[in-house]
């Protein structure tokens, strides 16, 4: 079984581990540094020094590119025409991605020179990863019916809008009674006090004409 070869790895440097890694990967770093870094002989005999500069010259030259990019219009304003500054644009766009891949690579040599050792990295079941957005042909979410509120579940009868109303009326009358100051009545209570009082005085008034009529009648006798 073949060593492991990560995501990004560069092309045409062997798989780590393997008996020509050593030698095409200072082959390929000599092609990411300047061309007089090939004078050094120190660089072969020791790849991982190479490697290590090749890591701060290949992030300088992301950061360079970053750097002229957002500075472009600024700079070459009243200079180029504006379709060009356009044209450069999308070059520093193109370059800076491809600049930023080599950057990533030789990250990874550097890597494997010192010794470490790639693993593929396991990927997690959905139900582990969290909800995922929904593909063509997967699985739709649960409707109601699906999760129980079928037929059965339509069939139970509302509570009636009348009797909704008489409990909504009963509970904003205990409401307002709970918050009425001591001693405060409403229009309706008032109302219903003056009925009170005209209806007993009205069963006194027939008490005193039944016991009149009845002394009436013992006098007649």
């Amino acid at each position: 079984m073949g060593a492991y070869i990560p995501p990004g790895w560069p092309a045409g440097v062997h798989p780590p581990g393997s008996e020509d890694f050593e030698s095409t990967a200072i082959g390929w770093l000599l092609d990411v540094v300047p061309p007089d870094y090939r004078l050094h002989g120190v660089l072969r005999r020791y790849p991982v020094a190479l490697a290590t500069l090749a890591r701060y010259h290949s992030k300088a030259c992301v950061e360079g590119a970053r750097q002229g990019y957002r500075t472009a219009r600024t700079e070459l304003a009243g200079t180029l025409p504006p379709h060009a500054i356009d044209t450069v644009l999308a070059a520093y766009r193109k370059e800076g991605a491809r600049l930023a891949a080599t950057a990533e690579a030789v990250d990874l040599v550097e890597r494997a020179l010192r010794g470490e050792v790639f693993t593929p990295k396991m990927s997690l079941p959905p139900t582990v990863a969290g909800p995922q957005s929904a593909e063509p042909g997967s699985a739709e979410p649960e409707s109601a019916e699906a999760r129980g509120a079928g037929p059965e579940a339509e069939q139970k009868p509302a509570r009636a809008k009348p009797e909704q109303k008489a409990a909504a009326q009963r509970t904003a009358k205990a409401r307002a009674a709970k918050e009425r100051p001591a001693g405060a009545e409403t229009a309706e209570e008032k109302a219903g006090g003056a009925k009170a009082g005209t209806a007993e005085r009205g069963r006194a008034t027939a008490r005193r004409n039944s016991a009149g009529r009845g002394r009436s009648d013992l006098a007649r006798t």
